[in-house]
């Protein structure tokens, strides 16, 4: 029953029907349950904000590796010219595709069977097959778990990208280094958990999307550095200002933060600004050290090929990158290749761009490899090379390769790494995986598992919603481990 006043009365009111009561009851609940949720996701990301966001942390289990070095081919490396080589595209070169391929484009007008211009051969007592292109990583074959059947969800360059470096196409979500260091924090309070070192020419596409710490809270976020004088712009203080006074303003402004922060517990923000801060100051004495390479032998130098002008940028990027690691920063993430001015993006003339790219990256991927062998930090220290996608095996513009995202070529090294071996099978075109076919979800998983971190149990949560870098997927890829 439903009791009414009459409406043409001033003093008219209306009363609740009982169904219209528990609704907006109902509703009110649900209020309350959502408010909570995201007072409960604030108050997590403050608590893991707070104190020393970056300490280190254990892990679930005991890691086969400390470090990770992530090598990334910006462009799209062709696996059929580098990694996995396919006979078949020789014997029938500029002949139609097979029909059962049903290979598709990311351009129109798909051209014929194309083999690689590059030679392969056998390396290591593994007996590997690398191509031509990269002869001095050949020379450490006996290192690298080559996988050949990775995929990926994307034939575009931006949302490729965003996926390998996040497990996920759409932009905004923590990456894998960002993961890394949230799990395990670093063991070297002096300098960036996690550092990117940039192609000569820029970055990927994508731009800091790819090193971003997502929604988790930005103190995890990755740290570029530059490799020659001061790694950051603006690193060192004004002439006129000392160590002292500038640490004197530092306590009075952090003395400011910290009574804000008691009153407003759960500004992550606040507590991994207040955390940059004090890492800026601490900074200003070990960074530049870290990037001084004036210490290193010539007989260093040499190996990673920093005194040669093809090779001195990226050589100097990974001997960067072995320095760091050796302080106990956790992820060092590099790029070879950029945006659109010099990648691996090799649509036509895929014989010179793919020869001046990898002459770019070859002897110092040697370089570091050794290096990090010779200093017993190899085991501890996981190096990957991959890309955000492969080529087709027909051609584009007569001599050139499209994009490709079915079944490409990556390498792990060291870090707790079987080396010496190939995973996964492709077709005999090298278009998709025919055996052991791998997702960035599984890449992701293999990496952290490595690092001992259980994928699965590396959450995060947001939105009211327990988020992780492999989403729902993600299975480690086993032969890969030692």
């Amino acid at each position: 029953m439903q009791a009414m006043f009459s409406p043409t009365k001033p003093s008219a009111r209306r009363l609740f029907s009982r169904r219209e009561w528990l609704a907006q009851f109902g509703g009110g609940i649900a209020g309350l349950a959502f408010v909570d949720m995201q007072f409960q996701e604030k108050l997590q990301a403050a608590e893991q904000s707070s104190s020393n966001p970056l300490a280190p942390k254990s892990p679930h289990f005991e890691p086969k590796a400390k470090a990770v070095i992530s090598l990334f081919m910006s462009g799209g490396l062709s696996q059929v010219d580098s990694f996995d080589p396919k006979p078949e595209l020789t014997r029938r070169h500029l002949e139609a595709p097979p029909r059962s391929l049903n290979i598709e484009t990311f351009f129109p007008n798909p051209g014929t069977l194309l083999k690689s211009p590059f030679t392969f051969r056998r390396y290591g007592q593994s007996g590997l097959d690398i191509s031509e292109l990269f002869p001095e990583t050949g020379a450490c074959a006996d290192d690298l778990a080559v996988i050949r059947s990775l995929h990926t969800a994307s034939n575009n360059h931006a949302p490729a990208t965003l996926q390998m470096m996040t497990g996920n196409l759409q932009p905004g979500r923590p990456c894998l280094g960002s993961w890394s260091i949230y799990g395990l924090g670093t063991e070297n309070q002096n300098l960036p958990a996690f550092v990117v070192l940039l192609d000569k020419t820029g970055g990927p596409i994508g731009g800091p999307q790819n090193w971003s710490a997502g929604f988790i809270p930005g103190v995890y976020q990755g740290t570029p550095f530059s490799n020659q004088g001061d790694p950051l712009l603006d690193l060192s203080s004004p002439e006129l200002v000392s160590s002292e006074h500038q640490r004197k303003r530092l306590d009075f402004i952090q003395s400011l933060n910290e009574i804000h922060l008691e009153v407003n517990q759960r500004e992550s923000e606040l507590a991994a600004r207040m955390a940059s801060y004090e890492l800026a100051f601490r900074m200003q004495a070990s960074a530049p050290e870290a990037v001084d390479l004036s210490s290193e032998s010539v007989a260093t130098k040499k190996l990673y090929g920093v005194e040669d002008e093809a090779t001195e940028h990226f050589g100097r990027n990974c001997l960067l990158a072995r320095r760091l690691v050796e302080r106990g920063v956790r992820f060092v993430q590099l790029f070879g290749g950029a945006n659109a001015n010099d990648s691996w993006d090799a649509h036509k003339e895929l014989e010179d761009n793919h020869r001046r790219r990898a002459a770019a990256v070859d002897k110092p991927i040697r370089g570091l490899l050794e290096d990090l062998k010779g200093r017993g930090l190899l085991d501890t220290t996981l190096v990957v090379l991959h890309t955000e996608f492969g080529r087709l095996p027909i051609s584009q513009s007569i001599d050139g390769r499209d994009h490709s995202p079915y079944g490409f070529s990556c390498w792990m090294a060291g870090g707790g790494v079987r080396g010496g071996q190939v995973i996964g099978v492709t077709d005999d075109f090298g278009y998709k995986p025919v055996d052991e076919a791998y997702s960035v979800h599984d890449f992701h998983a293999t990496i952290l598992h490595l690092l001992g971190l259980d994928h699965t149990r590396l959450t995060f949560l947001h939105n009211g919603r327990d988020f992780r870098l492999t989403d729902v997927a993600g299975e480690i890829i086993e032969k890969a481990i030692a």
